[in-house]
């Protein structure tokens, strides 16, 4: 008589990605990145200790972070080149060493040098800028593509946070330290950024080192930048979401950051408003970027332009008088559209570009998105003064809420890329 076979295993699902936090090189790597946000938001702050402190005049103030800003757009695009043509990791190490070098120059300079003060702040800039890209690039190279949208959530949180933390823990290291002391504190960051990250690895950094080792001679920077302009080109959805992404910081960051505290001040006498509204944005942008760890929409590119658009709303609510929960709310959903937007861009950035262009590519977006910004500063004061400050802040809202729908009509955009892409995250 036949036997009864022995029962095989039942199949079971595939078990979960291991979360990312729980992965060593990229809590490295977030370490890291933590680290260098702190330190990029601590420098302002500790700067304009310097002014209450008599050490650095106002004008000053203004020259130094004037050139760290000129610093970092010139170095944000040779970082970029350099980290597709190099170790990534190396120009990460390299740049944040160059970053942590200003901080004792600052110190030397502050209060007998204000051109060495000024050449220090364009070199921590310079190094701030150089590794931007190569993080981001890094990024891709440690994580895998199905875990790379919770790594980019929790790399935005780290940036947020220490848009919290960086100000209020220099507020508490002031009561006890003197100013250059604090500035020695933000080279020591930067030495963390610089030495912490390991090297990424995996298929997408084997076809980097793969590129580089190639024997064909090396073309020029020139070149090397205008092809990751192409590269750039070839994705609709990439141009489309940085035309959006320029108007909303151009115009409507441009407008709420020059609006808000004269509103503060004038409409409802209280510096409250102000700081109510920007803990708000920066809480709301930490809640969005828990979210989108795991919501994973079906239509990832038009949800990220929502959220994009929703930017919107913080100039809409400055128009006309509001109760200040209004405009509390209004910044709160602005915080949290915003990096419903973010984590899927870069995510999107690092599958669909090329993996020997990726740097250059980020490159070219925070090239594009921070050099922008300041124009925009320096345009909506004498706009505001000649059109009045309702009419700015409507086109300016209007704009928010336009441009990401435009954009969101172009071809690909609707999945940040090739249908179907996305669902691999």
């Amino acid at each position: 008589m036949a036997t009864t076979p022995a029962p095989t295993a039942a199949k079971t699902a595939a078990p979960p990605p291991r979360s990312v936090l729980r992965d060593p090189a990229f809590l490295r790597l977030w370490a890291g990145t933590t680290a260098s946000g702190l330190a990029t938001w601590a420098l302002p702050f500790v700067l304009g200790l310097a002014v209450l402190h008599r050490d650095l005049g106002a004008a000053g103030l203004g020259l130094v972070l004037a050139a760290r800003t000129a610093g970092f757009l010139a170095a944000v695009a040779v970082g970029g080149v350099l980290a597709d043509r190099h170790s990534r990791r190396a120009v990460v190490l390299w740049s944040a060493l160059a970053a942590a070098l200003a901080a004792p120059l600052l110190a030397a300079g502050l209060g007998r040098s204000l051109v060495l003060m000024t050449l220090a702040a364009a070199l921590a800039g310079a190094g701030q800028g150089a590794c931007r890209p190569a993080f981001q690039a890094l990024t891709a190279e440690t994580v895998e593509p199905g875990r790379r949208q919770q790594a980019n959530a929790a790399m935005t949180m780290a940036v947020r946070g220490s848009t919290l933390a960086g100000p209020a823990l220099t507020a508490l290291l002031a009561a006890f330290l003197d100013v250059p002391a604090l500035l020695l504190g933000i080279g020591l960051l930067w030495l963390v950024a610089a030495l912490v990250p390991g090297q990424g690895g995996g298929a997408t950094a084997a076809a980097v080192e793969e590129s580089a080792a190639e024997p064909a001679p090396r073309a020029g920077f020139r070149t090397e930048f205008l092809e990751g302009i192409r590269e750039a080109r070839r994705h609709p959805w990439f141009l489309a979401g940085l035309a959006a992404l320029v108007a909303v910081i151009a115009l409507g960051y441009s407008a709420t950051s020059v609006a808000l505290p004269l509103i503060s001040r004038d409409r409802y006498g209280t510096e409250w408003v102000l700081a109510a509204a920007m803990t708000a944005y920066t809480v709301g942008a930490l809640g969005g970027a828990l979210a989108i760890a795991r919501w994973r929409p079906r239509s990832p590119g038009w949800a990220a332009l929502a959220g994009l658009a929703a930017y919107g709303l913080a100039p809409l609510s400055l128009m006309v008088p509001v109760h200040p929960v209004v405009v509390v709310a209004a910044y709160a959903v602005a915080g949290i559209g915003i990096e419903l937007f973010n984590v899927p861009w870069f995510t999107a950035t690092q599958r669909e570009v090329a993996p020997d262009k990726l740097a250059r590519v980020s490159s070219l977006d925070f090239l594009v998105s921070y050099g922008l910004a300041p124009v925009g500063l320096a345009l909506i004061a004498p706009a505001i003064d000649a059109f009045g400050a309702t009419a700015v802040l409507g086109g300016c809202a209007a704009a928010c809420f336009l441009v990401p729908a435009a954009a969101a009509l172009v071809p690909t955009a609707r999945h940040f890329g090739r249908p179907g892409a996305a669902t691999t995250d």
